[in-house]
């Protein structure tokens, strides 16, 4: 798990339950995307609750989770406010 702290001290990572993040204190959780298969059972991966794009098709949820991820830890954690 990795933890990407702005200048003003504002810590963002990607959740995961690998550390007890709650004892750096109040946080606030935000939903970044959906990973949803088509009808078809090809996946993809939404961005849209942080206005990104829809990526995939993926044959595979894990690529689709892949994505997601590279996506955002390039655009929005490392877009960390200064």
């Amino acid at each position: 798990m990795e933890l990407v702290v702005s200048p003003k001290g504002v810590v963002r990572c990607l959740y995961e339950e690998t550390l007890p993040i709650a004892t750096l204190g109040a946080l606030q959780i935000a939903r970044a995307s959906h990973v949803e298969p088509d009808p078809k059972g090809q996946w993809y991966a939404d961005l849209a609750p942080v206005d990104g794009p829809r990526l995939g098709p993926f044959e595979r949820r894990s690529e689709a989770l892949t994505a997601e991820r590279d996506w955002i830890y390039q655009h929005r954690l490392l877009a960390v406010e200064r």
